[in-house]
């Protein structure tokens, strides 16, 4: 599945990019961090799509910056008002990750339980330690992504997803910067249940994440296809 990440300078503005985004992608992820002021209800109310709710810490690369107890209830608001899946970092307190788990009982809700680094790619034996720390909160999806100093880097990210298929864990696990968009492309062949992609390049999310535009035509070489991809 192709996930493009929302983000706006407004609500109103984020619920534009979702009209947009909709018919492009299989599901949208709503990046709250870096929508100011973000109204859930409106946001919620207006998709039309599954949504990723994410409230990223600033130690993972987001944009929240008050205290840990009011991100995690910004997303047990998300669970309250209908969110598909929540993005809960990994290293979360672990109080905090028991009660949005409580929130979450009884919905139809899902977690991704994510790690990221932002400064290179560790060892193999350290990112499957990692995965199983996120395996530990019995999330719908693990979700690892480093970034990669040398193309190399990226086979030891991908290695976690045939180790994760063999556990029965669905996985989202790529890198990211330049020398991680290979991994993007390979990701979701080898088995990596979400792979993400921008509006426009200059809306990108992370570091090396392709246009919703050029996934879909890679899609289409790999697979041999000759149909002409849209402009929009």
């Amino acid at each position: 599945m192709i996930c493009i990440p929302i983000a706006a300078a407004t609500t109103d503005a984020a619920i534009l990019r979702m009209e947009r985004a909709a018919p492009l992608a299989d599901l949208v992820e709503l990046r709250i961090d870096r929508i100011p002021g973000a109204d859930l209800e409106r946001l919620l109310a207006a998709r039309r799509c599954p949504v990723i709710v994410t409230n990223r810490n600033r130690g993972e690369g987001g944009g929240f910056a008050g205290s840990e107890a009011d991100r995690v209830e910004r997303l047990k608001e998300a669970v309250r008002r209908g969110a598909d899946y929540v993005d809960i970092e990994t290293a979360t307190d672990p109080t905090l990750k028991a009660g949005l788990w409580k929130t979450m009982l009884g919905t139809p809700a899902k977690s991704i339980v994510s790690w990221h680094d932002f400064s290179g790619t560790p060892p193999s034996e350290f990112l499957k330690a990692k995965f199983e720390a996120c395996m530990t909160d019995r999330p719908a999806i693990v979700k690892i992504v480093t970034h990669a100093e040398e193309p190399s880097d990226c086979l030891r990210v991908l290695e976690l997803i045939p180790y994760a298929r063999q556990r029965g864990q669905a996985i989202i696990a790529f890198c990211m910067g330049r020398r991680g968009m290979i991994s993007r492309i390979t990701a979701p062949r080898l088995g990596s249940v979400i792979i993400y992609a921008s509006l426009e390049a200059e809306e990108a999310s992370a570091p090396g994440q392709l246009t919703i535009r050029q996934m879909r035509e890679i899609d289409r070489l790999l697979e041999g296809g000759s149909r002409e991809v849209s402009n929009e």
